[in-house]
């Protein structure tokens, strides 16, 4: 009988790392393992570098695997800011995804460029939550700093950096930065913030080896190491997604994604054109404020998450650190249309519905942007920690109005970098691995009527309030 062959996939989230160890030929999950990562508060958003790298670690042993895994591939939390010295040491803590303090200078980008041919370029319109603008943040706030930066990573690059010694990118995480498009990195970008090109990592090709561990490593010397990539590209790997099949995943941050055919480009900045892994194109619409937001809510009305109640005329608008989708990097939470017999249960369900509106609303600009005609009959994969509550699901259920298929493989992000591990040796694309293992598969939540009434309360809600949310200039 043969040995059993495992793959290692990692997922470096917000919060903390995961780590899945797999069987490639059953997709039988053999380990797994969990560090926590800490997060500030207050302004901004940051995290030091190196208790990722002390996470990783941690994550992988708890596995059981890690002296005997034949490959790893390491997924990351998106558009994440890491800049290191002339050592490979963290210059300062990496900027995340969830830090708006680049809000001015993604609107003076913007304005140099305009929106529409940034979106040609880029693909996307950036937000406070792109790399460039966080880098140009960096040069006008903290010059000192920004001067001793030898090298500019993504979260998952500075960790596959770390394992192979090799300073490499791929194509999709690549994709979220705001500087890079299908003919490489953008000179003209990338000159209008500052930032040397010679500073950033060679971007492979999918499919492509990033190196092999290193000694002295967390794993096994001389295991092959993948390109990896972003979580949310990783987690279309990890379903075997194909084209036009729509994803919403409820996390620290809410997406909503498809696999598409063609390029997006969309310029009212809605739909964000990243690459996949693949060599494809995965259009997403992203919010700031999801499980995390819900929950607060839940806690400061002190109930359970689960224990809501329909009826009332609350809206909930959770944009308890500000917001991507809609823009409005300023925004904080607000609630009205309060009255005397709202329930504690009403109000949270109308954060739910906030939080959900936002993705749903541009669900069909996500697949008319990949070139896929919306498919209302199409089941809605749902993913990420909030997919198994059932609040979430039946918030989703009457919001969308579509039926909804929760899968029932756990960690996703995890589970597409372990396939992307596997495709380095079975020479399958990492998708088609994925597929074999049947990861998507599971229950299929027939549709509801869709609550309209709720979603014309929230978006007229969010018209009027608008003016609200928006941070004036001066205040900037």
């Amino acid at each position: 009988m043969s040995a059993q062959r495992v793959a290692i996939g990692v997922d470096s989230s917000t919060q903390s790392t995961k780590a899945l160890a797999v069987d490639i030929d059953t997709g039988t999950v053999v380990g797994e393992g969990r560090a926590a990562h800490a997060v500030s508060e207050g302004a901004g958003r940051e995290s030091d570098p190196e208790q990722w790298w002390r996470a990783l670690g941690e994550a992988v042993a708890r596995t059981g695997c890690a002296d005997r895994a034949a490959a790893v591939s390491i997924a990351g939390q998106q558009h994440g800011l890491v800049t290191l010295d002339a050592a490979g040491r963290p210059v300062r803590p990496a900027l995340l995804w969830n830090d708006v303090r680049s809000a001015p200078q993604a609107a003076e980008l913007t304005a140099a460029f305009g929106a529409a041919e940034l979106a040609r370029r880029t693909g996307s319109v950036p937000t406070a939550a792109f790399t460039a603008t966080k880098w140009a943040w960096l040069q006008v706030n903290e010059r000192a700093a920004a001067d001793r930066v030898a090298a500019v990573r993504l979260p998952h690059d500075f960790l596959t950096e770390r394992l192979t010694g090799e300073a490499v990118t791929d194509r999709a995480d690549a994709s979220g930065t705001g500087w890079w498009g299908p003919d490489g990195y953008d000179r003209d970008v990338l000159g209008r913030i500052g930032l040397d090109p010679g500073l950033l990592p060679q971007v492979l090709p999918p499919g492509a080896r990033a190196g092999v561990v290193r000694a002295g490593m967390p794993l096994r010397e001389g295991a092959l190491v993948a390109t990896g990539t972003g979580d949310n590209m990783a987690a279309a790997l990890g379903l075997g997604l194909t084209p036009g099949r729509p994803v919403l995943s409820l996390g620290t941050s809410g997406t909503v994604y498809a696999v598409g055919r063609t390029r997006p480009a969309d310029p009212s900045g809605t739909v964000a054109g990243f690459a996949d892994a693949l060599g494809g194109w995965l259009p997403l619409a992203c919010t700031l404020n999801c499980t995390l937001a819900v929950d607060r809510f839940a806690a400061l009305v002190g109930i359970d998450r689960e224990d809501v109640e329909g009826g009332g005329t609350v809206v909930v608008l959770p944009y308890l650190d500000g917001e991507r989708t809609p823009d409005l990097p300023g925004a904080s939470g607000l609630v009205h249309g309060l009255r005397h017999d709202t329930t504690p249960g009403q109000l949270l369900q109308a954060a739910y519905d906030g939080a959900a509106q936002a993705l749903l609303a541009a669900l069909d600009d996500v697949l008319r942007a990949g070139g896929e005609n919306p498919a209302p009959d199409e089941p809605l994969l749902l993913i990420g920690g909030g997919a198994r509550g059932r609040a979430w699901q039946r918030t989703v259920l009457r919001l969308s109005g579509r039926a909804v298929q929760v899968p029932e493989a756990r960690e996703l992000v995890a589970l597409g970098a372990a396939a992307q591990a596997a495709a380095l040796l079975t020479g399958e694309p990492a998708d088609a691995v994925a597929r074999r293992w049947r990861t998507a598969e599971g229950r299929v939540l027939e549709p509801v009527p869709r609550d309209d009434d709720t979603l014309e309360r929230i978006t007229s809600t969010l018209r009027r309030a608008r003016a609200l949310q928006e941070v004036p200039p001066g205040e900037r």
